[in-house]
């Protein structure tokens, strides 16, 4: 599939039901994801109106975590999840964090190949942190 450039907005309660529906599709969605979408800072990824992908952002002191990046099956190799990761890291940077963290599940190759490829490295068990660069 080729690229796609898509809109990030802030989440809205109204798409609560959508984003809980794509994080069912991708590994099964729970009260976590819930609780993680009504608590943490939320974008949204879309494509054509429609929400392709988002990611869940937990501010922890000097760190920014991603919590949930999921993207639409359908879209998919579309550069969605890149562009969602790519303003994850300059809200980040906004807030003062001095590095993005992700924890991938063991075994997820795919998801640490896509991490790694965007310059996060390994600094526990199962975490991995992008440094990022810091405001003047």
């Amino acid at each position: 599939m080729p690229y796609r450039k898509a809109e990030i907005r802030p989440f809205r309660p109204d798409d609560e039901p959508l984003l809980f529906g794509l994080a069912s599709l991708d590994r099964g969605a729970d009260e976590r994801t819930l609780a993680v979408l009504q608590r943490e800072t939320v974008f949204v990824a879309e494509l054509e109106g429609g929400a392709a992908g988002y990611v869940a952002l937990d501010l922890q002191g000097d760190r920014c975590c991603v919590d949930q990046l999921f993207v639409s099956p359908e879209h998919e190799a579309e550069g969605v999840g890149r562009q969602l990761l790519e303003f994850a890291e300059g809200f980040a940077i906004f807030r003062g964090a001095r590095a993005l963290q992700v924890v991938v599940e063991a075994g997820n190759a795919r998801a640490e190949t896509f991490y790694r490829s965007r310059g996060f490295v390994t600094v526990g068990e199962g975490l991995l942190e992008l440094v990022l660069p810091q405001r003047s």
